[in-house]
Parts: structure tokens; C-alpha cells; sequence
């Protein structure tokens, strides 16, 4: 799977008449996919939930807006990147305004535009919240998993966005900032 060359099947010419069914291996594998992905999103939703009171999506919304040059991006790129619908990042916002950790702007380059800004109160929430989520998602996935396992998460993940955005309808998640300082990429690389 990390050969470069190799391609993406194209699941398009299966028909409703011919239905490629899972032999009992893939469905074992399927299901054991779903059934975990569905408990680590609801264990990490639920501590974000409990300590820090906010919902997942719009944790990792702030970490987006974070990441950003100016800590701000423009509504429909903040969707795209967090691979929500337009409508709902906006509702997301709302919510997140109402709470003082994000504000809305007119683009200063478009008037029709507006643009998503995390405020410092945004911010501090956010570096409330990291620590208990980073602790959430080592102890739920990477504790649970050696060094080879990841690797092969990481190289399996990659490859299923490259197939679920390679349509361009779906933006491919965007890559990691360059750490701001030291600290931080000590921190990221422990």
C-alpha cells in the first residue's frame, strides 16, 4: 500500500445487479472498523464534553482557527478544512460566539465574505482543553497501539483520505503548521 504507483480502485462500475458483497473477513474487519471509530469519536466527545464543555467538532474547529495565520479563516475554508458543511460551521460559530471564544468579520478583500477569528478567550479555552483531549486520545488509541501498528493506522488513514478527497468535492485535511516554538515541537514529537 505505500508503493507510490499503486492505484485507487474505482468502486463506480459495481451495479445494483452485481453487488460485490463482504466475505467474512472484510465484514469482521468492517465492523470492527465501525464499532471503534464510532467509541474513540464518542470517548473523546464526551471528555471534551465533561472538562472542558464543548463538543468535539468545535474543539477541533478552535484548533483549526489556532493553526491559522492571524488565528483566523475565512468561514467557507474553516468548513473545508474541517470537512463540515458551510451551514453548520456557521451554526458552529454562532455557538462558539456566544461563548466569546470566536468572532466574526467582514473580508477585508471580499464584502461579501466573512471570516472566523478564535479571540484570546477562544484561545485560552483551547490550551484549557488540549491537555485532557491529548491525554484522551494517547490513552484510547496510541497507548493501545505499538510503534509498527501506528505506522500502518497512519499509512491506511492517509490512504483512504486520498481516495475519499481525490474528487476534490471533499478538501483533503490540511497538513500540520510548523511548530511555533521549541516547546511545542518537543512536545509534538513526544
Amino acid at each position: 500500500m505505500s508503493d507510490a504507483t499503486a492505484t485507487i480502485p474505482d468502486t463506480s462500475s459495481a451495479t445494483a445487479a452485481e453487488p460485490r458483497w463482504l466475505d467474512l473477513e472484510e465484514q469482521q474487519t468492517w465492523r470492527a472498523f465501525l464499532s471503534a471509530t464510532q467509541l474513540l469519536m464518542d470517548r473523546l466527545d464526551r471528555q471534551l464534553q465533561h472538562e472542558a464543555g464543548i463538543v468535539h467538532t468545535y474543539y477541533e474547529m478552535l484548533v483549526r482557527l489556532s493553526e491559522a495565520p492571524d488565528r483566523s479563516l475565512r468561514m467557507s475554508d474553516l468548513a473545508a478544512s474541517s470537512l463540515s458543511s458551510r451551514s453548520r460551521v456557521s451554526h458552529a460559530v454562532a455557538r462558539l460566539e456566544e461563548r466569546g471564544w470566536v468572532r466574526r468579520e467582514s473580508c477585508p478583500t471580499d464584502g461579501r465574505g466573512l471570516i472566523a477569528v478564535l479571540t484570546e478567550e477562544g484561545f485560552a479555552a483551547l490550551e484549557s482543553a488540549a491537555p485532557g483531549h491529548v491525554e484522551a486520545v494517547r490513552g484510547n488509541l496510541f497507548d493501545q497501539l505499538d510503534v509498527e501498528q501506528v505506522a500502518h493506522l497512519r499509512e491506511i488513514s492517509e490512504r483512504l483520505l486520498e481516495h475519499l478527497t481525490a474528487t476534490g468535492a471533499v478538501s483533503p485535511v490540511p497538513p500540520l503548521p510548523a511548530p511555533a516554538h521549541p516547546a511545542a515541537a518537543e512536545r509534538t514529537a513526544s
